[in-house]
Parts: C-alpha cells; structure tokens; sequence
C-alpha cells in the first residue's frame, strides 16, 4: 500500500526537451525560472541579475531581445551566464537568428507571428543548427485577430487553437523541440487554457499566470494558478511573474513547487502564526532564521512553534524542531526531544544546528550523527 497516497501527484507524461544543460519535460525536475528586467545592452547589470537569481535557485533565465544591441550583447550574456539564457523575441526573426548565433539555449517566438515561410525556415534552421529549443508563448491578451472575431473574447478553446496552430508550423518545419504556453492574467482563463493543451498535445508546459502583480497580491494570484495545475499533474517549468525582482519570482516558484513536494530546495520553516500562547517571539525568531539560512541550499526540514500544544507535532515531522518554554526552549533532532537552548542563543544554536545538518549531507552523511556531535560540543 502506498504510504500517504493523498500526497502523490501523477505528472502528466510530456515529451522530453533541452533548454541548454536543462532538462524540461518527462521526468524532469520542474524548473524554475525567471526573467530580467534589465536593459540587454547592459551586460553587466543583466549578467549580475542573472547571478542573482542564480543564487536564489534558478534554473533558466529568459533576457529580452527586441533589438540589434541586444542580441549583440547576448553573446557575452550566454557565455559568463552560470545558467542557460532563453532570448525572447517577438516578431523580428532576424533577431532570432542572431540569438541563436550567440548561443541562447532556447528561442521564445511564435512561428506564426514571424511572416513569411521563407522566414519561419531560417528560424529554424538556426535553432536546429545551434541546438536550441522554442518556446510557443500565447497570450490572452495578444490573441490574433482571426480567432478574436471568431470566438468573441479571449477564451481557453481560442487559447489553445493559437497554440495548435504556432505548434503545426514548427511541425510541418520537421522541428519537434518545443515547449508551450498559453498565459493569462485571469486565473480560470489560465487554468482552462493549459487543461485544454495539456490534452491536445504532449509537449512540455511552460506554466504562468502573466502580469499576476505585485509581490504579495502577484504571489497568491500564481500560487492558486500553478498550484491548481500542479496539483494536477500539469507542468514542467514555471515562471512567476511579479512586479518585483526576479530574485523574488524564483523564490515564489520555489516555495510553489516546495510547497506541493514537487522540488526542495533550502531549509522548509514550518512556523506558527503565534498567538496569546507563545512563549517567545515567534514571528521575530523565524524573520531572523530566514535571513540567516538563506544560503542553505540542501533540502532541510525546520519547526518553529510558539507552544507546547502543537509544538511536538509539527517537531515530530521535521528534521529540527524547536518549541517554547519560558526562557528555555526543547530542541527536537529528527523528531524526538534531545535537549534544551536559553532564550539568547535560540537563533545561533538553530543556524549552527542546520547549517552542520547541511553540510552533512552534502557529504553524503545522511544520519544524524554529525547533528548529535554538533549539539554534543556546544552543550
């Protein structure tokens, strides 16, 4: 019997891709990714973004390239980028030829907006020859006009005809390394639009809820969005969109994904809301433990609460736990009580604590043999 069948999640079986080292699609990680908002031509700001966002976690970062200066500059871009580079392109197809040149791993372009076939062959003779994939990216709000007048309003069928239709014109060019989008702002057109592709084909899905806002309200926005068709099965890459720092859009995804036991990454806080019972500062402890561990990069399971009620619960299920007491706290190491920390030194111990679990396993040590020392020598 499987244990704990109501986590499992069925991925939907899709094609498998190359975005350059990564793989998107199959049994694949689901990727994260994110794009910058820097000016192309600025090398050394995009490059510091995407070294940003590198650190946070990200797996594939797409830098926009409206112009002759930016694909120009993408070549710099590409090769000190410790993460492959999608170029997004709009219509220019000259200016897909050219990123291709300079080495993007993947092409954001829509076949069917290029014009001519004569074009769409060039287009993809370079991405063939220079090994990269496309992404199909529809849009609600930039749907052709045909289907528009056809169908009255941007709607999930319209969605994913457009889709259909950019995936055949790659098809019929022999060219199969594809990935797909069909974003909206709203989420019920989103959801539908990507329930409706994900049945009418089996190339990869690049998920997002596009303009979803600001950091918080854009955050709960694609939450509820990805979280639905993740939780269905539906997905292979994401990408939150936010007005805010991209950094914070790979932070989302990560939490998204982690949050459904898609992907880890970094230590996981489980914390209370705290209440009239806590018996420290709960909300302050965690803000400081974020801070402080956010270089851990091995999958780490934390409990911070604020009570005994639920405390050694939650401590039961997480690798370190930690619940109040009146000036003194219980540490819990792999789900059992193991000792007691002061007040004062209940941030240091904790960061010591995982940051010794971290690179324990990152040495291959899976036991807690090394945490046991670890609290052993500070007692």
């Amino acid at each position: 019997m499987t244990v704990r069948a109501y986590r499992h999640i069925e991925r939907r079986l899709s094609r498998k891709i190359r975005v350059g080292s990564v793989e998107v699609g199959g049994d694949a990680p689901i990727s994260v990714q994110t794009m910058t908002n820097t000016q192309t031509p600025d090398i050394a700001g995009t490059l510091d973004q995407i070294r940003r966002a590198a650190e946070a976690g990200v797996d594939i970062v797409r830098v926009s390239c409206p112009d002759e200066d930016s694909t120009a500059a993408l070549r710099q871009i590409v090769r000190e980028s410790p993460v492959p580079i999608v170029a997004d392109i709009h219509f220019h197809y000259r200016r897909a030829i050219e990123a291709a040149e300079a080495g993007a791993a993947c092409l954001r372009i829509n076949p069917g907006n290029i014009g001519a076939a004569s074009r769409v062959r060039e287009v993809v003779k370079a991405a063939r020859d220079h090994g990269c994939s496309i992404r199909i990216g529809v849009n609600a709000g930039s749907l052709e006009r045909d289907l528009l007048e056809r169908f009255g309003e941007p709607c999930p069928e319209a969605m994913v005809e457009s889709a259909l239709n950019h995936i055949r014109i790659l098809e019929d060019n022999d060219f199969f390394e594809t990935k797909i989008s069909v974003k909206a702002s709203d989420v019920f057109l989103a959801v539908a639009a990507y329930q409706g592709l994900a049945e009418a084909c089996d190339y990869p899905l690049h998920l997002g809820i596009t303009e979803a806002g600001g950091l918080r309200a854009g955050t709960v926005k694609s939450a509820v969005g990805l979280g639905m068709l993740l939780w269905a099965g539906i997905g292979d890459t994401v990408r939150v969109s936010l007005s805010a720092d991209p950094v914070e859009e790979v932070k989302v995804g990560y939490d998204i994904l982690k949050s459904l036991g898609l992907r880890r990454r970094g230590v996981t806080i489980v914390s209370c809301p705290s209440c009239a019972r806590q018996r420290f500062q709960v909300i302050d402890t965690v803000t400081r433990l974020e801070d402080r561990l956010s270089h851990i990069t091995v999958p780490i399971s934390l409990s911070v609460i604020g009570c005994v009620v639920n405390g050694p619960g939650e401590a039961r299920e997480t690798e370190i736990g930690v619940t109040g007491g009146g000036g003194h706290h219980l540490v819990y190491i792999n789900g059992s009580p193991d000792h007691k920390v002061d007040d004062d030194r209940l941030v240091d111990h904790i960061v010591e604590l995982v940051e010794a679990r971290a690179a324990a396993i990152a040495a291959g040590d899976t036991t807690m043999t090394t945490l046991k020392r670890t609290v052993a020598a500070g007692s």
